[in-house]
C-alpha cells in the first residue's frame, strides 16, 4: 500500500488550532435573510492588495477577482477605457509587477486567461479516481444536516438545541448510511470512533492528512471556502458573539466535520490518490505568490477604476449649483446616504429653490435594539459594526396599548400555528383538498398584482427605560453636528428613513436600510424626530450653541425605494400651524416621486414609464423590482453645494459634511470609520457578486429555495448560497453593476484625513491596498488630491500630466 510520508516534525496542537482560527477569519460573515446586510466578501483579505488576494482565492476557491479580459478590451475599443487610463494604472503599479511596457500591457488585452482552479480537496481527487462525485456527496450530506441544525423556525421537526455543531453532526452522521451506500464503507463507524471534541478531531485529521505547519491555514481556508454559505453563516455567529465579548466555535466545528470527511476519503482511496494528495499538501505549504496574469489583471482593474474617476473629476469641476443663501429653507429633508436617495433628492430639489436636502447614515445616529409592536423579536436596527446602545419598543405603556400588544402577539402566534398546520406531513394534503378553493380569490389577487404591503405603521417607538435629560441633549447635539445641521432650520424638517415594498422575495431585507441592520428606517427616524421636538432638549441645545426655532417641527418619513412613495408620520406630532407646510411637502414629494420613477424606469427591464414601477412592486413574479444599490461607484462627504444639480445617476453615497463646523474632526473620524466602511462592504459585495458569482453570488432567483429560514439554496438541496442573486447585478443581457472598487471623495484637510487613517489601521489598509480609492476635494470642490498609500498624497492634475508625458 502506498503511504504518504509525513514531514519529520508534525505541527504542535497550538499551531494547528491557531491556523484554524486564522482560516476562520478569512471567511466573510453571512447575515440571515430576515436581517440581511451587505458584507465585504474579501473581509479576510483586505490586508493585502488585489493581485495577492486574487492568487489566494484562486487556490482556495477557484475564482478570479477581476473581469474576463474581453470586458476590459470592449471598454478600450469603445473609448470608455482610454490609453491614458491604462498608462496611469501601469505607472501606479510596482515596476516589478507589471509588463515591460504599456504596449505589452495593451497586447495582453487580447489574450484571455486560462480558467482558475482551486487546489483540489481529497474529495475531488477521490472523485477523479473512483468516478463517484464525492465532493457533491460531501456537500449534500453536510447541507442536509446543516439545514436542520441552523434552522430558525422553518423546519417542522427541529433539531435539539444547546449542542455544538460538531456534536450534532456526529449524532446524525453515525446513523446516516448514505455514504456507505455510495461507496465509503464504514463511514458511520469512523464518525462514531472520531474524537468527541472538534479540536481533537482537527488535530487527528491533520496527522492523517500529513499536513505540515506551513500548509495548515491554506488547506483549512480551502475547506471552509468550499462550504459556501454554511461557513459564512458560522462566521456570522462568531462575529455576533465577539460584539458582546464572547466567542463561538461553530466555524471550528464545521472545519472539523469537513476534515473528518477528508481523512476518511484519504484512508479509503490512499492507494489511488496518495501521491497526488501529497503534492497538493506541499502546494498548500508554498507561500501565496502572484502570477503575471494576476498582476496584469489588477492593472486592468485599476485602469477601469481610473476611467470612472476621470468621469467623476469632470463632474466635480467648478462649483455646484446649490444655494449658499442664508435665507430660511422652505423645507429640509434628511435622507439616508444610500445611492437610491440621490435620484430622489435631485428630483425633489428641482421643484422649488427653497427645498434643501441632507444626507446622513440611515440609522440617524440612533443605535437601537427594537421590539416591534406585537413581536417578541428584538431587531438590531443599526450598522453591524456597532453594538446597540438603546433598547426601544413601539407604543406607550398604557393598559390599552399593552392589551393591544398582547392581542397582536396572540394573532401572530395563531398565524404561525396555522402555517405549520398547512405544511405538516399529515395535514398538508387534507388541507389542500378541504380548503384549496377558499384560496382562489387570494391567488387571483396576488397573480394580478392587486394587493400590496403598506408602509410600516406601528405605534410610535419609545425607549424601554427612561433616558436622562443630559443624555438626551447630548444625543441630539451629536446627531445634529454629525449632520452639519446646526442653523438655518426650516419650519418643517423631514427625517426620512427608507425601506422597500416587494412581494415573494426571500432577499427583501437586502433592499432595506443597511445602516439599520437590514430593516426599514422609519423607527430610527421617528425616534430622532421625537427627540428633536422635545422642548427641554431644545432648551439644552441652545446652551450648546444650537438654537432650533420654536416653530420648527421635525417629522419622520419613510422613503419606499421600490415605488418612490414617501409616507410621513405626521400623527406622531400633530400640529395645526404646520398644516399648510405639510400639504406643500406632500405635494412636492408626490411630484418628486413621479420624476424619480420616470428616471428609474429607463434602467429597469420591461419598464417603459413611471407608472410601471409601482406595478412591479406588487408582482410576485418580478425578479427585478428595483436595482437597489447596483452601480454604486462613489462616496462623497462634502457640503450639498458640491453635488447639488449634478447628475450622479444614482451611483453615489452622499453624506453632508462641512469640515469647518467639525471641531477636532470628530465627525470626520466617524465618517471614515463607520459610513465609509459600510459603503465599502456594499460596494465590494456587488463587486464580488458580479466578478465571482459562483462563490460570492446567490445564484439564480428562479431556482431559489429558502432553507431553514436563514438563506437560499439553488435547487432542492446543496450548499447555502451567499451574496446577491444574479438578477440583482445582471439584466439578462449585460451586467448592470459595473464592478469597480469605491472612490471616496472627502472635502477636508488632508492632514486631518491622514491623522485619522494613522489611528485606524483597519480602515487605512482598505485604502493602502486599494480596496477603496481616496480623494480629497479642494475648496472649489475639485478632486484635487489622490491618496497614494502609506499616508502619502499625489496632486491629481500633476499626476495626470506626468502619465501623459510617459504615454
Amino acid at each position: 500500500m502506498l503511504m504518504i510520508t509525513p514531514k519529520p516534525s508534525l505541527p504542535g496542537n497550538a499551531a494547528i488550532l491557531a491556523a484554524a482560527d486564522g482560516a476562520a477569519r478569512a471567511i466573510p460573515p453571512l447575515w440571515p435573510l430576515a436581517s440581511s446586510v451587505a458584507v465585504n466578501p474579501f473581509l479576510g483579505q483586505t490586508n493585502e492588495p488585489l493581485a495577492v488576494a486574487a492568487a489566494r482565492l484562486k487556490r482556495a476557491g477557484g475564482i478570479r477577482l477581476t473581469m474576463p479580459r474581453r470586458w476590459y478590451l470592449e471598454r478600450h475599443q469603445s473609448g470608455d477605457l482610454t490609453d491614458d487610463d491604462l498608462t496611469e494604472a501601469f505607472d501606479a503599479a510596482p515596476a516589478s509587477l507589471r509588463p515591460k511596457t504599456v504596449t505589452a500591457l495593451k497586447r495582453a488585452l487580447h489574450v484571455e486567461r486560462s480558467a482558475a482552479r482551486a487546489l483540489p480537496s481529497v474529495a475531488e481527487l477521490a472523485a477523479e479516481a473512483s468516478g463517484i462525485d464525492w465532493q457533491a456527496v460531501v456537500d449534500e450530506r453536510i447541507s442536509h444536516w446543516a439545514a436542520g441544525h441552523f434552522d430558525q423556525g422553518q423546519a417542522l421537526w427541529a433539531t435539539p438545541e444547546g449542542r455544538s455543531a460538531y456534536s450534532s453532526w456526529r449524532t446524525a452522521a453515525m446513523h446516516d448510511l448514505t455514504p456507505e451506500i455510495v461507496g465509503l464503507a464504514g463511514f458511520a463507524r469512523t464518525v462514531a470512533d472520531a474524537p468527541g471534541s472538534a479540536e481533537t478531531a482537527i488535530i487527528d485529521a491533520v496527522e492523517t492528512l500529513g499536513l505540515c505547519g506551513e500548509a495548515l491555514e491554506s488547506c483549512f481556508h480551502r475547506l471552509l471556502t468550499g462550504l459556501g454559505g454554511w461557513g459564512q453563516l458560522a462566521r456570522y455567529r462568531l462575529w455576533q458573539a465577539e460584539l458582546t465579548g464572547k466567542t463561538d466555535s461553530t466555524l471550528t466545528d464545521l472545519l472539523a466535520i469537513r476534515l473528518v470527511w477528508e481523512a476518511a476519503l484519504l484512508r479509503r482511496y490512499e492507494r489511488e490518490i496518495g501521491q497526488q494528495w501529497h503534492k497538493t499538501a506541499m502546494a498548500h505549504a508554498e507561500p501565496v505568490a502572484t502570477s503575471p496574469d494576476d498582476n496584469v489583471d489588477a492593472i486592468f482593474q485599476e485602469a477601469a477604476e481610473r476611467a470612472a474617476q476621470r468621469r467623476l473629476r469632470a463632474l466635480f469641476t467648478g462649483t455646484g449649483s446649490g444655494s449658499t443663501a442664508s435665507s430660511r429653507p422652505a423645507m429640509q429633508m434628511a435622507f439616508c446616504i444610500d445611492v437610491r436617495s440621490e435620484i430622489f433628492r435631485r428630483a425633489l430639489e428641482t421643484l422649488d429653490p427653497g427645498i434643501s436636502t441632507l444626507g446622513f447614515a440611515g440609522f440617524f445616529g440612533m443605535g437601537i435594539a427594537h421590539r416591534r409592536f406585537g413581536s417578541d423579536v428584538v431587531e438590531a436596527r443599526l450598522p453591524v459594526l456597532l453594538k446597540p446602545g438603546l433598547f426601544t419598543c413601539s407604543g406607550e405603556p398604557t393598559p390599552q396599548t399593552e392589551q393591544a400588544d398582547r392581542a397582536a402577539r396572540i394573532t401572530a402566534r395563531a398565524r404561525r400555528a396555522w402555517g405549520r398546520f398547512k405544511l405538516a406531513a399529515i395535514s398538508s394534503f387534507a388541507f389542500v383538498e378541504a380548503t384549496g378553493p377558499v384560496y382562489i380569490g387570494k391567488l387571483l389577487r396576488d397573480a394580478l398584482g392587486l394587493t400590496g404591503n403598506g408602509a410600516p405603521n406601528d405605534p410610535a417607538p419609545r425607549p424601554v427605560d427612561a433616558i436622562g435629560l443630559d443624555q438626551r441633549i447630548a444625543m441630539a447635539e451629536t446627531v445634529l453636528r454629525a449632520m452639519s445641521l446646526t442653523d438655518r432650520f426650516a419650519k418643517l424638517v423631514l427625517i426620512a428613513g427608507h425601506g422597500a415594498n416587494v412581494v415573494n422575495n426571500p432577499h427583501a431585507s437586502a433592499l432595506h436600510c443597511g445602516a439599520c441592520g437590514g430593516y426599514s428606517g422609519e423607527v430610527n427616524a421617528r425616534l430622532l424626530a421625537s427627540l428633536l421636538n422635545e422642548p427641554a432638549v431644545r432648551a439644552g441645545l441652545v446652551l450648546r450653541g444650537i438654537a432650533i426655532p420654536d416653530d420648527t417641527l421635525f417629522l419622520a418619513a419613510l422613503h419606499d425605494t421600490t415605488t418612490d412613495n414617501v409616507t410621513i408620520y405626521d400623527k406622531d406630532h400633530p400640529s395645526a400651524e404646520h398644516a399648510a407646510d405639510l400639504a406643500a411637502a406632500k405635494g412636492w414629494l408626490q411630484s418628486a416621486g413621479r420624476l424619480a420613477r420616470a428616471e428609474r424606469a429607463m434602467r429597469l427591464p420591461r419598464a417603459e414609464k413611471q407608472a410601471d414601477i409601482t406595478r412591479r412592486a406588487r408582482d410576485w413574479a418580478e425578479l427585478r423590482p428595483e436595482w437597489a444599490l447596483a452601480g454604486c461607484e462613489a462616496f462623497v462627504a462634502a457640503p450639498r453645494l458640491r453635488t447639488a444639480g449634478r447628475d450622479l445617476r444614482g451611483r453615489a453615497f452622499l453624506h453632508d459634511y462641512d469640515w469647518r463646523m467639525d471641531k477636532d474632526f470628530g465627525v470626520l473620524e466617524l465618517i471614515l470609520t463607520a459610513p465609509v466602511v459600510v459603503a465599502s462592504w456594499i460596494s465590494l459585495q456587488y463587486y464580488g457578486s458580479a466578478i465571482a458569482p459562483e462563490l460570492f453570488g446567490a445564484g439564480n432567483k428562479l431556482l431559489h429555495n429558502v432553507t431553514g429560514g436563514i438563506g437560499v439554496v439553488e435547487g432542492n438541496a446543496g450548499i447555502l448560497r451567499a451574496g446577491l442573486p444574479w438578477q440583482s447585478v445582471h439584466d439578462g443581457e449585460r451586467l448592470v453593476h459595473e464592478p469597480l472598487r469605491l472612490s471616496v471623495l472627502i472635502e477636508a484637510p488632508r492632514d486631518a484625513i491622514t491623522d485619522i487613517l494613522e489611528r485606524h489601521p483597519n480602515v487605512r489598509e482598505l485604502f493602502d491596498n486599494r480596496w477603496l480609492h481616496l480623494f480629497a476635494l479642494d475648496d472649489d470642490g475639485r478632486m484635487a488630491w489622490r491618496y497614494a498609500g502609506d499616508l502619502a498624497w499625489h496632486e491629481v492634475e500633476m499626476e495626470a500630466a506626468l502619465h501623459q508625458a510617459h504615454a
